[in-house]
């Protein structure tokens, strides 16, 4: 089971890993093509070098239309995607100056009991974007410059965050074992700073 946990954990970050590296990609030509517009209608360009202007002009040069409402739908994705792995290595972001000095067993308790809020609170927010994006289909929104139905979004977000929900129960479910046994079961059970 924890093999098939950690394959798809570390899948769905690998995925939006490429996401992430694909809306960088498109985030930069779109700042390059909006320079390149700024320089192909400045007005010294246009009057002293119109052949530049012009071919700038002529080549399509501008930002990648709808820009902002890919990276928009793409980092949704991208967060729900790292989500599990986060999860399942114990990567979340601790401060334990007060728990440093309790024994190693309320430790554990305290670990178990976060993971089981952000179980949770994971769950809560896989069932809200579910209804978010059958209300989003229902209405038939889209985007404003794309006309993409904005349910697509919440669709790949919604996927992401039922498997994210699946690893955090998982983990809880762990964490509770390493609370009841007294041993370490997952690879890092101690957070991001150890």
């Amino acid at each position: 089971m924890h093999k098939l946990i950690h394959m798809l954990a570390r899948g769905l970050a690998l995925i939006g890993g490429i996401v992430l590296v694909a809306l960088i990609a498109i985030t930069a030509i779109s700042i390059l093509g909006r320079a390149g517009a700024t320089v192909a209608y400045n007005e010294f360009v246009e009057s002293n070098l119109g052949f530049l202007a012009e071919a700038l002009i002529a080549s399509g040069i501008g930002p990648v239309n709808g820009d902002f409402e890919l990276v928009e739908i793409g980092i949704a994705f991208a967060i729900f995607c790292f989500l599990p792995w986060c999860q399942l290595t114990g990567g979340h972001a601790t401060v334990d100056l007060f728990t440093s000095a309790l024994p190693a067993r309320v430790n554990r308790f305290l670990i178990f009991f976060w993971e089981v809020v952000l179980s949770l609170a994971i769950i809560l927010i896989a069932w809200r974007l579910g209804v978010g994006m059958s209300d989003k289909m229902r209405y038939g929104e889209t985007t404003f410059l794309l006309q993409l139905p904005v349910w697509y979004g919440f669709a790949a977000s919604f996927a992401a965050s039922i498997a994210a929900s699946l690893i955090a129960v998982y983990v809880a479910a762990m964490r509770g074992a390493e609370f009841w046994t007294g041993r370490d079961l997952l690879a890092d059970s101690r957070g991001a700073g150890a």
